[in-house]
């Protein structure tokens, strides 16, 4: 039964309890973190009205960046201004940060230890089963028309024949979704966003009718202030970091790199992995294809966004790299996730707070989604090429390290895949209880060797040993020219 009268108004110290209690709870990626802010906002505690959410949700959508980090940061201003924003998206960031710089301690530290290795080697074929139901699940939403289909495919030959940059594919799909939408509004009109509109779970303290707050009001004066302070708040660190250790430091060429990354993440974090991991293992070294793999089983297994990555990418490349000399491993690791992950958040409360006044007094218009959506479609061919590469890595991994497909395939990696996938796409398992699955899998894999008396060895990528289960690739003739490529 709906209440009759809505709650009573919440004070900024009742909205940091509930943020920070978010913020530990928000695991199962961006779906799960919008299910549970929905449940806790919209259904429990009805702070805001289903029809509010959602419209701060699309908004969300459109922009690069954390969408549910976005979101939680929209609300926050919502209810208590700008502090009540920054409060609500730092709150939202902040747990996982300290937990990943903790788990990457321990990976760096204990990664060599043979149970510790058998777990990241059980994941590492998750992650790849993980990365397809992503492909899957964004397919199925975004592409409802052939149009949008063909801009799928054409991004993944892009990037899996032609090696063309994540950016120009990103810019392509927005000019096609352009100029389509001017011969062809049709493609676009069954986008679709996150849930139904007709929904009511009672008066809420921000319902459909509810006049507008002063601060949600258009200003100039006030735009131009976030903006500068914005430009403030990104150009001083990276000042100091040049000033300190100079442009070509790792800290200074993370800042910029994360700055990149973070106006490219449209479609969520698994859009921006390939960039990412063009730039963190290829470009500069800081993690290698495995501790890539590594992390993102670390980001899907602890709350907080995705894109949270970058924190282990920055741990071990600041560890790795010994910035702040050999005996401060750890807090060279820490400062280098932080740097990351202030880099690539910085941009997100910047567009809240500059846009949310004009969000709230406009409408979507198709000139504006049709861009987004072709752009989600070509996010579908990207994650598509990923999960190529990926499971590349992780079946083929000495045939990776002799660049080609001949070193033979790992069985077992392959059919752990195999069952990981049929779990989330056939039964519907999250992602925790695979993961969770596929790492004691892997840890009974490695250990077995132990105790049959023969310690297998270790390799410098933290990968259980292969020698056991490698079977011979029958295509590896077919696929050796592509390989060499590769």
């Amino acid at each position: 039964m709906n209440a009759p009268h809505p709650p009573e108004p919440v004070t900024l110290r009742q909205a940091f309890w509930f943020w920070l209690k978010i913020g530990f709870l928000s695991f199962g990626g961006p779906a799960g973190q919008i299910s549970l802010m929905h449940q806790e906002l919209v259904e429990r505690q009805r702070w805001i009205s289903e029809r509010r959410f959602l419209h701060a949700l699309n908004y969300c959508m459109v922009l690069p960046g954390p969408e549910a980090q976005q979101l939680a940061t929209y609300i926050g201003w919502l209810m208590h201004r700008s502090w009540g924003g920054v409060m609500a998206g730092v709150l939202f960031v902040l747990p996982s940060l300290f937990i990943l710089i903790g788990l990457s301690w321990v990976y760096v530290s204990f990664g060599q230890v043979g149970w510790v290795a058998g777990l990241f080697y059980g994941i590492q074929p998750a992650v790849a089963a993980i990365v397809l139901q992503a492909a899957h699940r964004m397919g199925t939403r975004a592409l409802q028309h052939p149009v949008l289909w063909a801009l799928a495919v054409a991004s993944l030959v892009a990037q899996w024949v032609f090696h063309l940059p994540f950016p120009a594919i990103i810019l392509a799909a927005a000019l096609c979704g352009w100029a389509i939408s001017r011969v062809q509004p049709g493609v676009f009109s069954a986008a679709q966003g996150h849930g139904s509109q007709h929904a009511s779970h009672g008066p809420a303290l921000i319902d459909d009718d509810t006049p507008r707050p002063a601060h949600t009001h258009f200003a100039l004066q006030r735009l131009v202030q976030i903006l500068a302070i914005g430009a403030v708040l990104w150009s001083l660190p990276m000042a100091g970091l040049v000033w300190v250790w100079g442009w070509e430091h790792t800290l200074a060429q993370m800042a910029w790199f994360f700055s990149k990354a973070a106006l490219l993440t449209f479609g969520g974090a698994y859009a921006v992995l390939p960039y990412v991991y063009q730039g963190a293992v290829e470009q500069f070294a800081w993690v290698t294809a495995p501790q890539m793999m590594d992390g993102l089983a670390l980001g899907e297994t602890t709350p907080g966004p995705l894109i949270m990555i970058v924190a282990f990418v920055g741990y071990l490349g600041g560890h790795a790299g010994a910035l702040l000399g050999p005996e401060h491993l750890w807090a060279a690791g820490a400062l280098a996730a932080c740097v990351a992950t202030w880099f690539t958040f910085l941009p997100s409360f910047i567009f809240i707070l500059a846009g949310g006044p004009l969000v709230e007094s406009t409408h979507n218009q198709l000139q504006l989604t049709a861009p987004l959506t072709a752009i989600t479609a070509a996010v579908v061919g990207v994650v598509l090429n990923l999960t190529l590469f990926l499971s590349y890595h992780v079946f083929w991994p000495q045939g990776h390290r002799a660049q080609g497909w001949l070193g033979g395939v790992d069985g077992i990696a392959l059919a752990m895949a195999g069952a990981a996938a049929w779990a989330l796409l056939r039964y519907k398992r999250s992602v925790m209880q695979v993961i969770a699955v596929s790492a004691m899998l892997g840890c009974m894999v490695q250990m077995v060797p132990v105790w049959l008396g023969s310690e297998p060895e270790r390799t410098s990528d933290l990968q259980a040993p292969r020698g056991l289960h490698r079977l011979v690739n029958p295509l590896a003739s077919l696929v050796q020219a592509r390989g060499a490529a590769a």
